[in-house]
């Protein structure tokens, strides 16, 4: 990711981070919406698997200048979705519903610049993601 691209997914997530409970419950919604057979994925409670979607986007976010840093988790995360029965195509239906969130609450602030860093950033991560988890099934 270019440094102007990680500097507008950082301001931008800023101002979602005071409503992040709110965009947390629209992700959630929009993404069962959108693909109802993800709903059984999702064991625990969802307000509380809300604030740890919003608070591992937040280290990422933190992180995105300083991948080795926030790689091992990542890559960790991405293992422990294979065991909660995530599959490679569902990380586009999460892309996808993440972006809408993010539009639906930075409004006119979300422009194609903001679009295109927080696709870069998404990709970025679900890639990292999607690799440990397929590294996972071998072992």
């Amino acid at each position: 990711m270019r440094p102007e691209q990680i500097e507008l997914v950082r301001k931008t997530f800023a101002k979602i981070q005071p409503v992040s409970y709110k965009a947390a419950e629209m992700f959630y919604r929009h993404l069962f919406e959108t693909d109802p057979s993800l709903r059984q994925l999702f064991k625990r409670d969802i307000k509380k698997q809300g604030r740890m979607l919003m608070q591992m986007i937040d280290f990422a976010v933190k992180g995105l200048d300083d991948p080795e840093i926030i790689l091992p988790a990542i890559q960790a995360l991405g293992k422990r979705h294979v065991g909660y029965g995530v599959k490679e195509e569902h990380y586009e239906t999460v892309g996808n519903a993440l972006l809408w969130t993010l539009e639906q609450g930075l409004g006119d602030a979300f422009t194609l610049e903001v679009k295109e860093a927080w696709s870069e950033a998404y990709k970025l991560l679900a890639g990292v993601m999607i690799e440990a988890a397929s590294g996972s099934k071998c072992t």
